[in-house]
């Protein structure tokens, strides 16, 4: 079951249905199934709360992933920053709809293994993404 809920923010304008429909293609194209994700949509200074409480890093960010999966089960939660999504678009010349669909898929991604730290990750998870969009 995927839920998707909003604190201090007004819901974005997602199709929630279409939204499960598309993270559920792109979980089986890694092979992966669909268990309890929670998707959170908050504001910067809600993100920048949890980044400090559970991650200790005292940074604003789009997304932060945590994953709780078993197998090949996804399980997680995600806390999405609209705020920083909406500059993200700004800055990176991108339809706002467009940022918000990448960064939720992008904590998918995460809990079907794919990373972004490490050296040369950034593009395969840019890649991934991009692929993932594509199945829309």
């Amino acid at each position: 079951m995927i839920s998707y809920n909003a604190e201090g923010v007004r819901f974005p304008k997602i199709k929630r249905r279409e939204t499960t429909a598309w993270i559920r293609r792109v979980a089986e194209s890694y092979g992966k199934k669909v268990g309890e994700v929670g998707y959170l949509f908050c504001d910067d200074e809600h993100i920048l709360q949890v980044n400090r409480e559970y991650l200790g890093h005292d940074y604003y960010t789009d997304i932060i992933t945590f994953d709780y999966c078993e197998g090949d089960v996804l399980n997680g939660d995600l806390v999405i920053s609209l705020d920083t999504i909406r500059t993200n678009a700004e800055l990176f010349h991108r339809p706002y709809d467009e940022e918000l669909h990448r960064v939720i898929i992008h904590g998918i991604l995460h809990l079907c293994g794919q990373n972004d730290k490490g050296p040369g990750e950034r593009e395969l998870m840019e890649a991934a993404e991009n692929r993932a969009l594509a199945l829309r």
